[in-house]
């Protein structure tokens, strides 16, 4: 009983809209109704700008984080590596559900990417840190949050089967689920990458400028 109700605490953590919160409090809008329509960072990203996406996105991160380790109020999993791996597992995807389909904000939330990764971080830090790194090279090599987001999920079920070889079914399952959650949160960002029209966040703005003057430099020789 006390696993459920911890699972359903989960559930309401992930559900804090925070997109939703601090543009309504600070701005007087619903994040919702512009960008992409999504509650989450990269929107807030596009719409609110980089400190406000910021702040979002660490909010999201500590919820995954938090509602994973709820499992400290069960004294049983403090002595059982598999159990509390598996209750860890199902606490995450509570948050994560949560913030896709919050009940605070009527359902509609974001994608769960960076509950998910606040989730990954509770459970086994290396290979949030091996997902960042992934995430931040497409990121700087892209500025797609979205492409970022999707090679760093399939990167992390990679890292689960076969670099660090986790020999938990549950978790590896969680793995591949992991990937295919996020790529299917990501429909409309994969068709908007394939036609060429995907937003890209306004970061590295600087680079670009100086790569399109040596273009431009370049075309003029």
């Amino acid at each position: 009983m006390k696993e459920v109700l911890l699972i359903l605490s989960a559930y309401l953590i992930g559900s804090i809209p925070t997109a939703i919160w601090v543009s309504r409090s600070f701005f007087g809008i619903d994040i919702r109704d512009y960008g992409s329509g999504n509650a989450g960072a990269t929107n807030t990203f596009r719409v609110l700008g980089s400190r406000w996406g910021c702040f979002v996105m660490a909010v999201d991160v500590l919820k995954g984080v938090v509602a994973t380790s709820l499992y400290i109020l069960v004294p049983y999993y403090l002595h059982d590596e598999n159990d509390r791996t598996n209750f860890m597992v199902g606490l995450g995807l509570a948050a994560v559900v949560g913030h896709i389909f919050p009940i605070w904000a009527e359902f509609r939330g974001g994608k769960g990417v960076a509950t998910l990764f606040g989730m990954i971080i509770a459970i086994q830090p290396l290979a949030a840190v091996c997902c960042v790194a992934v995430f931040l090279l497409v990121l700087y090599l892209t500025r797609f949050v979205s492409l970022s987001s999707i090679l760093a999920s399939v990167a992390f079920a990679v890292f689960i089967l076969y670099i660090f070889d986790e020999k938990e079914t549950l978790y590896r399952g969680f793995a591949i689920a992991v990937a295919l959650l996020v790529v299917l949160t990501h429909q409309k960002n994969i068709t908007r990458l394939l036609r060429g029209s995907e937003n890209k966040i306004p970061i590295l703005k600087y680079r670009d400028r100086r790569r399109h003057r040596r273009n431009v430099d370049r075309d003029k020789e």
